[in-house]
């Protein structure tokens, strides 16, 4: 038990009344009410060092806490920015995917239209030579 020196002052101004009612005690003398104060009083000291204790227990439990809780702190914000990056990291290659896929989403429309251009040209040409023909058929 960690004593401070007033501590170990006050149980020393009143151990010479406390040996003294020690020995009427066990002599089985009748203790006056200022034997009884002062049973009272190293009682209190007592438990006032008791208390002291269990606080400075407290008090080095409650460190001990908030150093584990800095080390979790320390621990949870390199794993958030880990998080934050691996998320820039997906949201590039999001971004990246959505420019791709615009690209070839525009790559598609134009491919479509030159076929669309071609087949309706095509279309046309194969018109124009069936009514040629046909002309000419209806001539002969």
């Amino acid at each position: 038990m960690d004593k401070t020196k007033v501590d170990d002052m006050l149980i020393e101004m009143i151990k010479p009344k406390i040996d003294e009612i020690e020995k009427k005690f066990s002599s089985n003398q009748p203790l006056t009410q200022d034997d009884i104060n002062t049973l009272l009083l190293k009682s209190q000291y007592n438990h006032i060092n008791h208390l002291d204790q269990k606080l400075n227990e407290t008090v080095e439990a409650v460190k001990s806490l908030e150093h584990k809780f800095e080390k979790l702190e320390i621990k949870v914000a390199k794993r958030l920015d880990i998080f934050e990056e691996r998320l820039n990291t997906f949201d590039e290659k999001l971004n990246t995917f959505d420019e791709k896929l615009n690209s070839f989403k525009q790559e598609m429309e134009a491919n479509m239209q030159k076929a669309l251009n071609k087949n309706m040209m095509t279309l046309i040409i194969v018109i124009g030579a069936f009514l040629t023909l046909s002309k000419i058929i209806d001539k002969f």
